[in-house]
């Protein structure tokens, strides 16, 4: 009998780490609409791509193939982490380029390996690092759009006043950070409107509901509209468990005031 009960348990055991692992390894893609009072008309509305934490997953075409009319590629941190090979990275950034222009902030994974060979790959393929600083948007109307990234908070890289020295007060703002802690750091007085995030995993494996972290969410604070993301990749072991892995299509347009 007591064999019957062992084999009973390390059934349903395989059978959770095959479920965990297929959590893992999902290629979950989120849309959602954000509608903002001051985003500037004349630009219509922007489609945002949103991947964080590749760490150590392949991009494939056939993923890449499900997504369409994408203005905006961001990478919110850990595109790699220690022992992933730098062919690996470069093959995931050409899938990404599919799409159109990249931006990247760095994450606190990615400074496990070398980060000038990073920085460099990154440059080769015409990413841009926002590295405590910003991108401007001007549409035919003169309108702004700029997103401000900041460097990983780990460790404490970050510069988020550097980051917004060069931006205009009336434009619309989008700030990336690794991290979701930098919403701490800023009040309504800078006039971010949006906040993209990735770093917790949402919690990664949550067990009856609960986790290290929060799961993935979008959260409207009082002085910002904040995304966290479960992330795409791992960290540690290939599996999730109550928070699968994600990525993001934002459309962001304006909403008339009532």
């Amino acid at each position: 009998m007591i064999w019957i009960i062992l084999g009973v348990v390390a059934l349903l055991g395989v059978s959770l780490l095959f479920y965990m692992y297929k959590q893992a390894i999902q290629e979950n893609i989120i849309e959602q609409t954000l509608a903002f009072p001051d985003f500037p008309q004349s630009f219509g509305e922007i489609r945002i791509f949103f991947i964080s934490d590749i760490h150590k997953r392949k991009i494939s075409p056939e993923f890449i193939s499900k997504i369409n009319n994408i203005d905006l590629v961001i990478i919110g941190g850990d595109l790699m982490e220690k022992k992933v090979p730098l062919t690996q990275v470069s093959e995931n950034i050409e899938q990404l380029k599919k799409l159109g222009i990249v931006f990247f902030v760095w994450g606190n994974n990615d400074y496990e390996v070398d980060y000038h060979e990073l920085d460099s790959l990154l440059l080769q393929h015409g990413v841009k690092i926002l590295d405590n600083t910003s991108y401007l948007f001007e549409s035919e109307h003169g309108d702004r759009l700029e997103l401000v990234g900041v460097d990983d908070l780990v460790h404490e890289r970050d510069e988020l006043k550097t980051a917004l020295e060069e931006t205009k007060s009336e434009s619309f703002k989008i700030l990336i950070s690794h991290e979701p802690e930098i919403v701490d750091k800023f009040t309504a007085a800078e006039k971010i409107s949006l906040v993209l995030s990735g770093h917790t995993h949402g919690g990664q494996i949550r067990i009856f509901g609960f986790g290290p972290h929060e799961k993935g969410r979008l959260t409207h604070l009082p002085h910002t509209t904040q995304l966290i993301s479960n992330g795409f990749g791992t960290s540690l072991v290939p599996l999730r468990l109550g928070a699968p892995s994600e990525t993001h299509i934002l459309t962001v347009t304006t909403r008339a005031e009532a």
